[in-house]
């Protein structure tokens, strides 16, 4: 049986065990990576953003633990107006201020960004689903519409899967040992992909940016941490908003989706039958999504 290795090939692979192709196998080459910038925030922490588009309306994208810019964009494809992708403390090219976090403070980076860009929808993936779910609850009126994709949490911390998942990314990333790093963030991906040409580019990626980058030890505790104390608080939430969940998905359990909908007055539910969609349904969850936000 073929299996995962690591590192790929330097002709640019994947190579797989046991007989077959041995061809050097060619690819385009890499993009290169827009130029992000530093802006500074009123909380004192300066976070690293990339704009792109022009016009309004606005809207703002939010990452999920152990991701950042580069994997939020492909959300923004299709999405009219200026997009604004940023970097949560910790991540990336942002501060890290002295931790232990809360998701108070996620909000304050998600609200910084979101007042400096003057956006008015907002995107929240996973751990940014809950930091605006956090933000919500201070403030249910401040954007005119909302998506969240894969909400990993609501009133209670996530699951013990998820948390041992973060745990093993952090040590990893921490070891500098990009093979061990690699073994976790393969996982992200569907077993179809991850031998594939698609899948080495995406580990590359991942690689390249949480090496270079790391991710800061604050991070740490927010997986045992709830972003509200009681989904009730987004009751008052007046803004249309669409729920996306994949069903057996252990990290992003449907039921806290069904949650997360059921608590929102205006919140339109679609959960998928598989995980994995970015690489099954891209092109379904692209117009969902700028369907939505553009309508």
């Amino acid at each position: 049986m073929r299996g995962f290795r690591w590192p790929p090939p330097p002709d640019g692979g994947p190579r797989t065990w046991g007989p077959g192709p041995g061809a050097p196998r060619t690819g385009r080459p890499a993009l290169p990576e827009p130029e992000t910038e530093l802006v500074a925030t009123p909380h004192g922490v300066r976070l690293e953003q990339l704009v792109t588009g022009a016009g309004d309306p606005v809207t703002v994208f939010a990452h999920g633990l152990g991701n950042g810019i580069a994997t939020t964009r492909p959300f923004g494809s299709g999405v009219a107006g200026r997009k604004v992708f940023f970097q949560f403390r910790g991540h990336g090219r942002s501060e890290a201020p002295p931790g232990p976090w809360s998701y108070l403070d996620l909000a304050r980076d998600l609200r910084a960004v979101a007042d400096l860009g003057n956006a008015t929808r907002a995107f929240g993936a996973s751990l940014g689903a809950g930091a605006l779910c956090r933000l919500l609850a201070e403030s249910p009126e401040r954007f005119d519409r909302l998506v969240f994709f894969l909400p990993a949490a609501l009133d209670r911390p996530r699951t013990p899967a998820a948390r041992s998942r973060i745990a093993d990314l952090i040590e990893a990333v921490e070891s500098g040992d990009a093979s061990a790093v690699a073994d976790v963030v393969s996982a992200e991906l569907p077993p179809a992909v991850r031998n594939t040409p698609a899948g080495w580019a995406y580990l590359r990626q991942r690689l390249d940016h949480l090496l270079r980058d790391g991710l800061a030890a604050g991070l740490a505790a927010l997986p045992d941490q709830a972003p509200l104390g009681d989904r009730a608080q987004l009751a008052a939430v007046t803004a249309p908003a669409l729920v996306l969940a994949c069903a057996g998905d252990d990290l992003h359990p449907v039921e806290v989706a069904e949650q997360l909908a059921a608590a929102l007055p205006r919140a339109t539910l679609h959960v998928y039958d598989r995980p994995g969609v970015l690489w099954s349904e891209r092109a379904d969850l692209r117009e969902r999504i700028s369907g939505f936000l553009n309508g």
